[in-house]
C-alpha cells in the first residue's frame, strides 16, 4: 500500500512538471516585425540603432511597454517600436501609398502575365495589398489602386517619395546629352524614357558564353540541324539562333499561338515534336540556342485579331506595310501574345534566350502618321520610344522569370544622335535587355556613310569601326549597358558594285567591331540560312578575333 502511495505521488509530481513546462511554452508568445521599408531597426539598452533586420522576421516578445517592446532575436534582447510588431504575418507591410518612379505596367492579378494599363510617371498610389514577402524584406508586386485602376505593379517601379519619382535618373550628366537628341523624327523625346540602373541577369544553370559565335538557322533550315551541328564544330561556332516565330513563318505550334493567333498556329512549319527535338540535339550538342521572335510584323497575327492592326485612316482596315501587315507596337495584346510565346519557348522547348526581331514600328511611319494616312492606336499616348522601352521592360521581367536572357534586335541607325522616327534609341533600350544586337549591315548604308571616300560595302572594316564607335559612345551614357552582340552580314551584297562577302570581308566586319571594344560577340545574317555560304566563310570564326 505504502509503494502503491508513493509511486501515485511520484507520479503526480511528474505530470505536475510536465504540465508546467507546457504552460511556461504556451505563455511564450511570437510575432512578426512590420514596417513601410523592407528592414527594421532592432535597438539596444540606450535605445541606439544596433541591428537592421528584414519586416516579416518571427520574433519572441519579452515584454510589451508603452512605446517599445523588448523582443528576443538570435538568444538576445532588444526593444522595437511599438508600432514595428504585429500578431498578423499579412499585416507586416504598412506601406499606404507610393509613387511611379517610371511609366510602368500594371498587371490584371498576381497570377498571369495580363496588363490592365500603364501608369505615368509621378503617379501616386493606394497599396491595398502584395504578391510576395521576399526573404529580405522588400516586395515582389504590389497590389495597388490608381483611380479607376486596379491591379499589381513590380516593387521596384516604386519610390516613397513624389519628388524622387518626379525626378530624371541622371547618369554622369549624360541627360543633358539626351535632351540634344530632339524629336525631328517623331519618335519621342529621350530624355522622357527610363534610364535607371537595372541589375543585369545571371543565372547560374543558364551560363551565357562570353564571346558568342552564332549562325541563324530559320524555321525550314532548322530540319537539317544535323548539317548545320557538323559544320559548326567544325568552325568554331558555339550557338545558334533558330526562329520560333518569323513574319508568316511560324516554326512550331505553340500553345500560345492556338491561344492568340490560331493562323499561326495552323501555319507552322515543324510539328511540336520535331521542333523540340531539333533544339534538344543544338542543346545536347554543348550549344547555347537563341530563340528569335518577329514581334511588330505578323501579318498571321493581325488576320486573327484584326483590331490589333495599324489601321488605313480611309478604310479602316488594316494598312499593308512593305508588303505586310503590322499589329501596333502600342498594342497590349501582341504584347501578351509575343511574351506568352516567348515564356512557353523556354520553359517547353528550352531556349537559352528569347531575341526579339521588329522591336519597333515600321520604318517609315513618322510620314505616314503625319499625313493622317495611318492610325496608330495610341491610347495611351506614348511616344513610339517609351511603348518599344515599355514592352521591353515588360518581356525582360516575364522571360527572367523564366530563367532566360533577352536580347533585342536593332538598327543600325538607332545608334545615331537621334531618337528614330520609329521608336528605337539605343540607349533606352540597351539599359533594359540583357543584350542588343545592332543591324550595321554594310549594304544598307548609304554608299559614303559617315563621310567615307570609298564605298562602305567595299570597306566593311572602316564602315563598322567607325559604327563601332558611335556604339561605344552610346554605351557610355547609361549605367547599366547590355552586352553588345551585333549580327554581320553572311551574303553577298545586292547593290552595285556587288561585292562577295567572303572570309576576307567578314574578317573586316568583325575586326572593325572588336577594334571598339564590342566583343561580346556576333551572328550571322543570312535570311536563307545557307549552309555552302556559312561553310565558305567558316575560317572567319576560326579565328581569334579577341586580342587582350
Amino acid at each position: 500500500m505504502l509503494f502503491k502511495r508513493r509511486s501515485f505521488i511520484i507520479l503526480l509530481i511528474f505530470v505536475l512538471i510536465i504540465t508546467g513546462c507546457n504552460k511556461v511554452k504556451k505563455d511564450i508568445e511570437y510575432a512578426y516585425l512590420a514596417s513601410d521599408k523592407k528592414n527594421v531597426w532592432l535597438l539596444d539598452d540606450e535605445y541606439n540603432n544596433e541591428k537592421e533586420i528584414s519586416r516579416g522576421t518571427k520574433v519572441e516578445i519579452v515584454d510589451k511597454g508603452t512605446d517599445y517592446y523588448t523582443i528576443k532575436y538570435e538568444e538576445k534582447n532588444y526593444h522595437v517600436k511599438k508600432e514595428n510588431v504585429t500578431n498578423e504575418i499579412n499585416d507586416v507591410v504598412k506601406e499606404e501609398t507610393l509613387y511611379v518612379r517610371t511609366p510602368v505596367n500594371v498587371y490584371k492579378d498576381d497570377t498571369s502575365i495580363e496588363l490592365v494599363g500603364t501608369l505615368k510617371k509621378g503617379s501616386k498610389v493606394d497599396i491595398v495589398g502584395y504578391d510576395k514577402l521576399n526573404s529580405d524584406g522588400s516586395i515582389n508586386k504590389y497590389k495597388i489602386k490608381y483611380k479607376d485602376t486596379s491591379g499589381y505593379l513590380y516593387s521596384k517601379y516604386l519610390v516613397d517619395k513624389e519628388e524622387d519619382a518626379k525626378k530624371d535618373y541622371d547618369f554622369n550628366g549624360s541627360l543633358k546629352i539626351h535632351a540634344t537628341m530632339g524629336n525631328s523624327l517623331g519618335g519621342g523625346d529621350a530624355t522622357k524614357l527610363d534610364y535607371y540602373p537595372r541589375e543585369k541577369a545571371n543565372f547560374k544553370d543558364n551560363v551565357m558564353p562570353k564571346e558568342v559565335r552564332a549562325l541563324y538557322i530559320n524555321a525550314g533550315a532548322i530540319k537539317d540541324v544535323d548539317k548545320y551541328l557538323a559544320l559548326a564544330k567544325d568552325i568554331n561556332i558555339n550557338a545558334f539562333v533558330v526562329d520560333i516565330k518569323d513574319d508568316t513563318a511560324p516554326a512550331y505550334p505553340a500553345e500560345a499561338m492556338k491561344k492568340y493567333s490560331k493562323t499561326n498556329y495552323d501555319k507552322a512549319i515543324n510539328t511540336y515534336d520535331e521542333y523540340k527535338g531539333y533544339i534538344k540535339k543544338l542543346k545536347d550538342n554543348g550549344f547555347y540556342v537563341i530563340g528569335r521572335i518577329t514581334l511588330f510584323k505578323d501579318a498571321y497575327y493581325v488576320k486573327d485579331n484584326p483590331d490589333s492592326a495599324i489601321k488605313d485612316t480611309k478604310s479602316g482596315k488594316a494598312y499593308m506595310h512593305n508588303s505586310s501587315y503590322w499589329p501596333s507596337a502600342y498594342n497590349r495584346g501582341v504584347w501578351l501574345f509575343d511574351v506568352e510565346l516567348a515564356k512557353e519557348s523556354v520553359k517547353n522547348i528550352g531556349f537559352n534566350e528569347i531575341q526579339f526581331d521588329y522591336v519597333r514600328f515600321p520604318d517609315g511611319i513618322n510620314r505616314l502618321e503625319r499625313t493622317n494616312v495611318v492610325n496608330l492606336q495610341n491610347i495611351y499616348e506614348e511616344s513610339k520610344a517609351e511603348a518599344i522601352q515599355l514592352f521591353l521592360m515588360y518581356a525582360t521581367d516575364e522571360i527572367h522569370n523564366e530563367g532566360a536572357y533577352v536580347s533585342a534586335d536593332v538598327f543600325g541607325e538607332s545608334a545615331h544622335n537621334y531618337v528614330t522616327g520609329y521608336g528605337q534609341y539605343w540607349p533606352a533600350i540597351s539599359n533594359i535587355v540583357d543584350v542588343i544586337s545592332g543591324m550595321p549591315y554594310p549594304d544598307h548604308f548609304d554608299a559614303h556613310q559617315y563621310g567615307i571616300e570609298a564605298v562602305v560595302w567595299t570597306k566593311p572594316y572602316e564602315l563598322l569601326k567607325f559604327w563601332g564607335s558611335l556604339v561605344a559612345e552610346k554605351q557610355k551614357l547609361i549605367e547599366t549597358p547590355a552586352k553588345v552582340r551585333t549580327w554581320i552580314q553572311a551574303y553577298d551584297t545586292y547593290k552595285q558594285p556587288r561585292v562577295e562577302y567572303n572570309t576576307e570581308k567578314v574578317n573586316e566586319e568583325i575586326d572593325g567591331l572588336y577594334a571598339n571594344g564590342l566583343t561580346d560577340g556576333y551572328m550571322t545574317w543570312n535570311g536563307g540560312s545557307n549552309l555552302e555560304k556559312y561553310r565558305s566563310i567558316g575560317n572567319s570564326f576560326k579565328k581569334e578575333h579577341i586580342h587582350e
